[in-house]
């Protein structure tokens, strides 16, 4: 029998002439809608075209964002879209993928620093449920990145998330004062 999962754990989509996608691990036809859901679940996937065995991920990736975009869930400003394509033929273009991973990944390390701390610090007052909601909002803001798994660019960081919790116990101790 022919292996479907690489030993790095990741799935092999086929992609045929006719754009039908192929999850070569469970056997089955998906969509481009089953991808985006792979992609915030962390599932890491590999499109192949199935006549050449090109990698085309990166384009089908591409093409999920244009989609999710489509739909009225912009999430890039045009301005930044504008800025993005005259990066294109620029002498910085070869730097401009690390930068935007090295950001992105940045953002997703804080995002779960700051949810960690927000849910400690708010734990047992009355703004938790306010709290919970606000965080909640912020996921559904950042669903369509999954965590890069890169290792930790900023020592710094722990810095910050020191500052931050200090001001979050200042913040708990006002309320429990209010609260008396």
């Amino acid at each position: 029998m022919k292996k479907t999962v690489p030993d790095d754990g990741v799935v092999i989509i086929k992609k045929y002439a006719n754009r039908r996608l192929y999850n070569t691990e469970t056997s089955s036809y998906i969509t481009l809608e089953h991808l985006a859901a792979m992609t915030r679940e962390g599932r890491d996937f590999k499109v192949v075209d199935a006549k050449t065995d090109e990698d085309i991920t990166h384009n089908v990736l591409t093409q999920i964002i244009m989609e999710e975009e489509s739909r009225g869930q912009t999430m890039l400003p045009v301005n930044f879209l504008r800025q993005l394509i005259s990066m294109y033929g620029d002498s910085m273009q070869a730097m401009v993928p690390g930068y935007l991973e090295a950001s992105m990944e940045g953002f997703r390390r804080n995002q779960v620093q700051f949810k960690s701390a927000v849910e400690g610090a708010f734990a047992h007052s009355p703004f938790a449920e306010i709290a919970k909601r606000n965080i909640a909002m912020f996921e559904a803001a950042t669903a369509a990145f999954k965590p890069g798994g890169k290792p930790d660019l900023a020592a710094s960081k722990d810095e910050e998330i020191a500052t931050l919790k200090a001001e979050l116990n200042r913040l708990q101790e006002k309320i429990e004062r209010l609260d008396k």
